[in-house]
């Protein structure tokens, strides 16, 4: 007997995909909605989406929404807009009021929806939490990139400063993205506790694993890492190479999504997803290619230095990361070889970034 049927939203995505598997594995129903746009994808449903009902709509349309509500107990927001070019108005179109129109239905029409789950992203801590040997617990609110001081120092003392686990206490988002994603916490837990729905936001780390899009430039250093390196490039590493960065695997992920849509424990709370372990971009390249990486002294704006995330909470729920990032960088190279590139992808990335001066050069 089923479950209850599942609305994946983004469905067609990376991390709709595996959680749509982990959903029908445990005995649920999906249903999949998803734009097909470029640049992750190309109008045409993945031949690697498992064997569900699929919807192609738009968050950001009234009426795809109210069609793919119908009959629906439970949903997984996942649809995002997510780079880093300056098109700051799609962001908050597609994650804010794409999110706000979910509830918006829900309350309007009365839907028996028993829970939403939001994606997030740790992105939103801004330069998170640091300690000051001279006055303790810190949150620097930026740092000098355009002068090529990579890290922050402590805005009470100008001291220095060392990097902490982010918690889910704290928030400070700076850019565009994560600006945007930290509305849909905002949107999901405060609405759903005041209409009696149900609702989880998930703080995900760097999410890596097979399926990871080649053609978005925001998918991440693995994708860049490794398109070069097959390419016979150096990585090309931003700043110093020195900044933390934490993964996790997809597989991963998609439990945690199944766990806190079973957990009445998760009910209106924010959990961290991460991999419980800090690397610095230069230990990351070295995992993908024994090439060494290209240190460009270039920077993303409004990127942060260090983003570790302290999963203690979500561990308390009985959930733990069970791969590595190099069983991550096994699972995608293993795809990307088996995959139809038309194009040098990072490299056009990586152009486009400069072109629109999303990425730059320190002074």
């Amino acid at each position: 007997m089923s479950k209850g049927l599942v609305l994946i939203t983004g469905g067609a995505g990376f991390i709709g995909s595996y959680t749509a598997e982990e959903l029908l594995r445990a005995g649920y129903r999906v249903r999949l909605l998803d734009n097909l746009t470029p640049p992750v994808h190309t109008g045409e449903w993945p031949d690697w989406l498992p064997d569900c009902e699929r919807m192609a709509g738009d968050v950001r349309n009234r009426d795809d929404w109210q069609k793919a509500l119908r009959g629906v107990d439970y949903v997984v927001h996942l649809a995002a807009h997510q780079d880093l070019l300056p098109n700051f108005s799609q962001f908050f179109h597609v994650n804010s009021v794409g999110t706000a129109l979910l509830y918006e239905l829900v309350v309007a029409e009365k839907l028996p929806v028993k829970k939403v789950v939001v994606a997030s992203s740790q992105f939103v801590y801004g330069e998170g939490r640091y300690q000051c040997a001279k006055d303790g617990e810190v949150f620097p609110d930026g740092r000098d990139v355009a002068g090529g001081h990579w890290d922050p120092v402590c805005p009470k003392c100008s001291g220095v400063i060392t990097p902490l686990p982010l918690l889910e206490t704290h928030a400070n988002p700076k850019n565009q993205y994560s600006i945007s994603k930290y509305s849909q916490e905002l949107i999901a837990v405060a609405l759903g506790r005041n209409y009696g729905i149900p609702s989880v936001a998930l703080r995900y780390s760097i999410v890596q694993g097979a399926r990871q899009s080649f053609r978005n430039a925001y998918s991440g250093v693995l994708r860049v890492f490794t398109l070069s390196h097959l390419a016979g490039r150096p990585a090309p590493v931003f700043e110093d190479g020195r900044q933390l960065r934490d993964y996790v695997n997809v597989e991963d992920v998609a439990r945690a999504n199944r766990l806190v849509l079973e957990s009445e424990q998760a009910n209106y709370e924010i959990f961290n997803v991460g991999g419980g372990k800090g690397y610095t971009v230069l230990e990351f390249a070295g995992i993908v290619s024994d090439t060494p990486p290209s240190v460009t002294g270039e920077y993303r704006v409004g990127d942060t230095r260090h983003s570790v995330s302290d999963i203690t909470k979500l561990q308390r729920l009985g959930w733990q990361p069970t791969k590595t990032p190099a069983d991550s960088v096994r699972d995608y190279v293993a795809w990307i070889r088996g995959q139809k590139l038309d194009k040098d992808y990072a490299a056009e990335a990586l152009a486009t970034l400069r072109q629109m001066g999303a990425l730059r050069k320190a002074t």
